[in-house]
């Protein structure tokens, strides 16, 4: 298969990024490029760039995905725990909210943050939005 339809390094002549290296380091909250610098300013804003290489993440667009992976991931963790539950005892629906809305939520935050370095440390290994590939065009309408 040819690489350049996929926009691969043989197409564009650059070097392979390692992709499941830069997304590891994305998920711990540090630098894609170099794994030492931070990648998040706040909670889950990313800093401007990196403070130890200099690497730019200004330009990333994570948008929703995170947020889609983790309510993806926490939904069916949460609902085969919530079933098994439901099936061995005989709790009451007060119960189980007391039990799963918590559990839901604190999963819910505990995984935002690394499910978006994840995202942007993807977004760095494939070359995508700004992270060293091609110049990204703005799609124009001359009809309006």
């Amino acid at each position: 298969m040819d690489a350049r339809k996929f926009g691969g390094a043989a197409a564009t002549k650059l070097s392979d990024r390692p992709l499941w290296q830069a997304m590891k380091r994305g998920f711990l909250g540090r630098c894609p490029h170099c794994g030492q610098g931070r990648l998040f300013a706040t909670f889950i804003r990313t800093a401007e760039s990196c403070n130890v290489c200099g690497e730019e993440f200004h330009h990333h667009r994570a948008d929703d995905l995170p947020a889609y992976l983790v309510m993806v991931i926490v939904g069916h963790v949460i609902v085969g725990a919530f079933m098994g539950i439901e099936a061995a005892t005989t709790l009451s629906t007060w119960q189980h909210l007391a039990i799963w809305v918590p559990i839901t939520i604190v999963s819910a935050l505990a995984l935002l943050q690394p499910t978006k370095g994840a995202v942007v440390g993807l977004q760095w290994a494939l070359r995508m939005h700004g992270f060293g590939g091609p110049a990204e065009e703005l799609e124009t309408h001359p009809e309006l």
